[in-house]
């Protein structure tokens, strides 16, 4: 059996409050705060300081985004829409948006591998661009187009 203070763990005591606990829970504690130490640590050096006004676990919530199976299941959903609705575009369009987007190409990047005006790979990205938001509306509109079915 050990000692511990429970005023070092709880914030809401203000007066020292020993108890006498078992070893495996004062390893807990102990482990804990080395814990919530290091996520200490790692807000300051990843400098991931957000309002105060906002909710408590902020910051945690900054630093482990975990997904839900659902919320996986969405993202794969709207992946596969995405590319089919993407497959459905003109080779040209398609390639650029692609680079564009999902490579990271810049403007002029693009347009010097094909050898064309940054401003014609500019236009020919924005007329896809209306083009695939017309087609995500078409496929939200029209169920059979889903991909999941």
């Amino acid at each position: 059996m050990k000692e511990i203070n429970l005023r070092d763990y709880y914030p809401f005591y203000i007066t020292d409050t020993i108890v006498e606990v078992p070893d495996e829970v004062a390893d807990l504690l102990y482990q804990y705060k080395l814990k919530e130490a290091a996520y200490a640590l790692r807000t300051y050096r990843h400098k991931a300081y957000f309002s105060l006004d906002y909710d408590a676990n902020v910051e945690r919530d900054a630093l482990v985004i975990v997904l839900t199976p659902a919320d996986i299941f969405e993202q794969k959903e709207e992946n596969a829409k995405l590319y089919k609705a993407l497959d459905s575009l003109p080779e040209k369009q398609r390639n650029r948006i692609s680079s564009h987007f999902l490579l990271g190409m810049s403007l002029s990047e693009i347009a010097k591998s094909e050898g064309s005006a940054v401003s014609s790979v500019y236009e020919g990205i924005q007329r896809g661009l209306r083009r695939l938001n017309k087609i995500l509306k078409k496929m939200e509109a029209d169920p059979e187009n889903n991909p999941q079915k």
